[in-house]
């Protein structure tokens, strides 16, 4: 079990409590956006979408990927 996280879950709730109420629908925004960037989207999420770039022709070959990216 994570140990961590009830300490921070109980952080969060603190500061929730000190937040005017008019405030929390813009609180909610930040936080699901935040979730969003930082979370990886799932393995079936990601083979969905690069098995639908493929069949749409939005694919490069393996040596143009590389084109960019410098040697150290």
């Amino acid at each position: 079990m994570d140990t961590a996280k009830p300490l921070y879950r109980s952080q969060v709730i603190e500061e929730l409590d000190k937040i005017p109420a008019e405030y929390l629908p813009s609180l909610i925004k930040m936080l699901r956006a935040f979730r969003e960037g930082v979370t990886l989207p799932s393995a079936n999420e990601s083979f969905r979408q690069g098995w639908q770039e493929a069949r749409s022709d939005e694919s490069k070959p393996v040596s143009e990927l590389w084109e960019d990216i410098d040697a150290a």
